[in-house]
């Protein structure tokens, strides 16, 4: 039988710093590149980027101990070709959950990096003995991300609004 966490794709995760995601705020590609030690794209600095790292960077500066879990860029191997980023948008809550996300460049779209970033996402946190639940929220309309989590466990468990994204679906899997 076929694992369902086995990655299709081997990617690393890179840190991105404070300071990394200032520079990209900045449109310092070369600085947020040092300073990541990875070549970040373009994509890093598009306006839903810089939504994430503008959050971030707050999210960081009132709890800086959060800073493993959050937002990396995600390096393809062997080629060392930064294809995204991805993360936790926290550490666990009081109930063990912790949410997903991710997104890949454009022009990577559609090799499995999604689902490769996700399930590596889902292996950390089932390591964590904090964590229970995993969580991701979709978009009823993004069939790419509905089909990524398809066959990994997730339930659907509501719905819910989001001020930037609009209607959301809820989805749990259970892990540890």
């Amino acid at each position: 039988m076929t694992d369902p966490f086995s990655p299709r794709k081997p990617v690393r995760f890179v840190e991105l710093t404070g300071a990394a995601m200032a520079a990209l705020l900045n449109d310092d590609l070369p600085r947020a590149s040092a300073e990541a030690g990875a070549g970040l794209t373009a994509y890093f600095l598009t306006d839903q980027a810089k939504w994430v790292w503008r959050y971030r960077v707050n999210q960081l500066a009132t709890d800086p101990g959060s800073a493993g879990w959050l937002t990396k860029a995600v390096v393809a191997e062997p080629d060392g070709v930064v294809v995204g980023y991805a993360g936790f948008h926290g550490p666990p809550d009081i109930s063990g959950m912790v949410e997903i996300g991710y997104s890949v460049d454009p022009g990577h779209r559609r090799q499995g990096y999604a689902r490769t970033m996700l399930t590596e996402l889902m292996r950390k946190a089932a390591a964590a003995p904090e964590v229970r639940t995993v969580r991701v929220t979709i978009s009823p309309d993004n069939t790419a991300s509905l089909a990524t989590i398809a066959g990994l466990g997730f339930a659907q468990v509501g719905e819910q609004w989001d001020e930037v994204d609009g209607l959301e679906l809820v989805f749990e899997v259970r892990v540890g």
